[in-house]
C-alpha cells in the first residue's frame, strides 16, 4: 500500500484480469449428529481463464448458526439437526451450499406418515415435500380434522368463517370429494376475488395523498384490479397493463402505478421487488453485499423508466401518464448516461420504442427466472404463513429457497395454467401439505420452514375484523364507505380504525411485506377485552336477544356460539363449565354475553390453525 501511495496510486492496468465467478466446494453436504465437521474451499474464475484458490481470502456465513456454524476458514461444524445455507463471498460474487444435519440416532419413521391421502389432491405437490422430510429424517404430521379444515381453508379463501349451516352441511356429507368441493366452492365465491383484491391492493401500495394521489383515483384503481381479478385475466396481462399503462388516472386507472411513486430510481425498486421479489435498494449506493446486484445493475434497470411522463388533466386531481421519449438514468460514479439493462441479462434495444414496453415483456416472459417464482410464492406464503423463499420480497442468493425442487414445482403449475392463480391455490388447497394438522411430533418439533405441518398463524388485521363482524352480525362503518363494507374491501389505505391500526394492517407506504404486522401484542389483548369490537358488536349485534326470544337453551346457546365462532361444537367439559353461567338465577342475557365474549377472545378464534 505505501509503495503504491508512492508512485501516486495509479489505476490497474487495462488488462488486469477479472473475476468473473467463484465456485464453492462441496455443491452440498449431510453432516451427523452434533460437532461433525466439513472443510469448503472456493476457487475464482477469471477472465483470462486462469483459477486460484481463494478459501483464505472469502467471507463465510451461515443463515442458520442453530443447525451449523462456519469458521473463517471454511470449515462447518454441524450443531442440531436441520438445515442451513451456507455462504461464501469474494469481490462482487456471493455463492453457497445446503448443508443438511440429521440426527445422531436414526428415528424410526413410520412409512404410513409419507402415504399420501386417496383424497383428490396434489399428489406432486405432496411427494416433493415428504422427499425433503425423508432427507431430513422428519415425519409430517397426520391430517387435519374435517372441522380444522373447514374453518381454515373459509378463512384462508375468502377471510371468513363458515355459517353454521355450512359446517352442519359440510359435516353431514359423507362424500369422499367433500373437502375438494368446497374448495372448489370458494373459489367462485365473490367474497374470494374481494380478499385478493385486498391482497394486490397491499403490494401495489393503494393510498391517498392529499398533495400527489386524490381519493378518486385510489377509488378507480381498486375498482380496476377487482374487474381485472374478477374477469380471470392471467397475473402476467395484470401486470403488463400495470407498467405500460397511459392516460389519465382516472380514465385509466392502472397509470395510478406511476402517481403513487414518481421517483425514478424508487419505481424501479418497486417494480423489482413487487414483481420479483427482490430488494435491490443496496445496490443504489454500492454493490449489494449478499447479491449479485452491482451498482452497474441497479442503474441499468432504473433506465427503463426514466421516460415516464406526467401532465395535469382537465380536472386537478387527475394526472396524464405518458412516454415522454427522453430522459436518462446518471451513474453516480462518472456521471454518464446508463442504457436500460435487463436485470441480470443483455443490454435492452429500445430505441425508438417505450423502455416500460419493453422491459414489461421481459419481465413477464421465460427469459425472466423470477417473475413466476415470485408470485408462486406469494401464494404458496398466503397459506402457510411463510414462504419457500421467505421473506417472500427478500430473494437474493444469500437467501434460498427451503425446497427449491417445491419452489421450482409450483412455479411450472403457475406458468403451464398460463398465470391462472386459482388454478394453483386449487393445486395447493388439496395437498395432503396443506391440509396437515399444526401438531407436531418428536421429529419435526422444531421444523419452521420445511411443511411437515401446517402453522399456526393468527388472522390478519381486516379478516379479522369481517370475521367479528361476521360472527356477531353487526356491520361496520367505515370513513366514506356504505354501511356493512368489509374491511377487505377498503380501497385506500389511509381509511382504516382503530381496531386495523392496532392488529397491524399494513399503511401501504412502501413495498416491502414486513408492513403487515402479524405479531400479537398488548395493545391488541387489551382492545379484544376492553374494546367496542367485542363487547360493543355482541350488545349491537342483537344475537342474544334474539335467542332469548327463541327460547333457546342454554346448551343450544353455547352450541351456537361455538359453531358460529370456532366451527366446533363444545366438548362435555366446556359445555358443564358454561353452564353453571347459567346457574344461581343468572340473567340469561349476561351469561350468554359472558360466554361469546370468552370465545371472541380465545387463541382458537384469533388464530388460524
Amino acid at each position: 500500500m505505501i509503495e503504491w501511495i508512492a508512485r501516486g496510486a495509479p489505476a490497474d492496468k487495462s488488462d488486469v484480469a477479472a473475476c468473473e465467478r467463484i465456485e464453492i466446494f462441496p455443491r452440498h453436504a449431510v453432516l451427523r449428529g452434533d460437532g461433525q465437521n466439513q472443510r469448503m474451499t472456493v476457487t475464482a474464475f477469471y477472465s483470462d481463464g486462469t483459477q486460484r484458490d481463494i478459501t483464505r481470502l472469502s467471507v463465510f456465513l451461515s443463515n442458520n448458526d442453530h443447525v451449523a456454524t462456519v469458521t473463517d476458514e471454511g470449515i462447518v461444524n454441524s450443531r442440531h439437526p436441520g438445515e442451513a445455507f451456507l455462504m461464501a463471498r469474494f469481490d462482487e460474487h456471493t455463492v453457497g451450499i445446503p448443508v443438511m444435519v440429521i440426527p445422531q440416532e436414526e428415528p424410526k419413521l413410520q412409512d404410513k406418515a409419507f402415504t399420501m391421502s386417496t383424497l383428490p389432491g396434489s399428489k406432486e405437490i405432496d411427494a416433493t415435500v415428504n422427499k425433503k422430510l425423508r432427507q431430513l429424517r422428519m415425519q409430517p404430521s397426520a391430517l387435519c380434522s374435517d372441522e380444522e379444515f373447514l374453518r381454515r381453508v373459509y378463512i384462508d379463501m375468502i377471510g371468513l368463517v363458515p355459517t353454521t349451516e355450512q359446517y352442519k352441511a359440510f359435516m353431514e356429507s359423507t362424500s369422499p370429494t367433500k373437502r375438494a368441493d368446497v374448495v372448489d366452492e370458494l373459489l367462485d365465491r365473490v367474497e374470494f376475488q374481494d380478499l385478493w383484491v385486498g391482497q394486490w391492493s397491499e403490494w401495489l401500495m393503494l393510498r391517498s395523498s392529499n398533495n400527489q394521489v386524490s381519493y378518486k383515483s385510489i377509488v378507480l384503481y381498486h375498482q380496476w384490479l377487482k374487474e381485472r381479478l374478477t374477469a380471470e385475466v392471467p397475473i402476467d396481462q395484470i401486470v403488463k397493463e400495470l407498467l405500460t399503462g397511459e392516460g389519465g388516472t382516472f380514465s385509466e386507472p392502472q397509470t395510478n402505478f406511476y402517481e403513487l411513486e414518481r421517483d425514478t430510481l424508487k419505481t424501479s425498486e418497486n417494480v423489482a421487488q413487487i414483481f420479483m421479489g427482490m430488494r435491490i435498494q443496496c445496490a443504489q449506493c454500492h454493490n449489494h453485499p449478499f447479491d449479485r446486484w452491482t451498482q452497474d445493475d441497479y442503474y441499468g434497470f432504473a433506465a427503463f423508466f426514466s421516460q415516464i411522463g406526467r401532465k395535469q388533466g382537465e380536472d386537478e386531481r387527475e394526472k396524464i401518464i405518458y412516454n415522454r421519449g427522453g430522459g436518462e438514468v446518471k451513474h453516480p460514479v462518472g456521471g454518464r448516461n446508463v442504457s436500460p439493462v435487463f436485470l441480470g441479462g443483455s443490454q435492452a434495444e429500445t430505441k425508438g420504442k417505450d423502455r416500460r414496453e419493453v422491459v414489461a415483456e421481459w419481465l413477464v416472459s421465460s427469459e425472466n427466472p423470477w417473475f413466476a417464482r415470485n408470485f408462486a410464492n406469494r401464494i404458496w406464503h398466503h397459506f402457510f404463513g411463510i414462504g419457500i423463499v421467505d421473506p417472500v420480497d427478500d430473494v437474493r442468493d444469500s437467501n434460498p429457497a427451503s425446497n427449491e425442487a417445491l419452489l421450482e414445482l409450483i412455479t411450472e403449475h403457475l406458468v403451464d395454467a398460463n398465470f391462472d392463480f386459482k388454478s394453483l391455490i386449487r393445486e395447493i388447497c388439496n395437498s395432503d401439505t396443506y391440509q396437515r394438522s399444526t401438531s407436531r411430533n418428536e421429529t419435526n418439533a422444531l421444523d419452521d420452514r420445511n411443511f411437515s405441518h401446517q402453522t399456526i398463524r393468527r388472522i390478519k388485521a381486516e379478516q379479522l375484523l369481517d370475521i367479528i363482524s361476521e360472527v356477531t352480525e353487526h356491520q361496520d362503518k367505515f370513513s366514506s364507505l356504505p354501511l356493512g363494507t368489509r374491511a377487505v374491501e377498503i380501497a385506500d389505505g389511509n381509511t382504516s380504525s382503530y381496531f386495523l391500526t392496532t392488529f397491524g394492517r399494513a399503511k401501504r407506504e412502501t413495498a416491502c411485506s414486513c408492513e403487515v404486522r402479524m405479531e400479537p401484542n398488548l395493545s391488541q389483548a387489551l382492545h379484544m377485552i376492553n374494546g367496542e369490537a367485542v363487547s360493543g358488536k355482541i350488545a349491537k349485534g342483537g344475537l342474544i336477544k334474539k335467542w332469548q326470544k327463541e327460547n333457546l337453551s342454554p346448551e343450544q346457546v353455547i352450541n351456537e356460539i361455538y359453531l358460529r365462532s370456532l366451527s366446533r361444537y363444545p366438548d362435555a367439559e366446556e359445555t358443564m363449565a358454561l353452564q353453571q353461567l347459567f346457574a344461581d338465577g343468572r340473567p340469561f342475557e349476561a351469561a350468554a354475553e359472558d360466554i361469546f365474549w370468552s370465545v371472541l377472545n380465545s387463541r382458537e378464534f384469533l388464530f388460524n390453525h
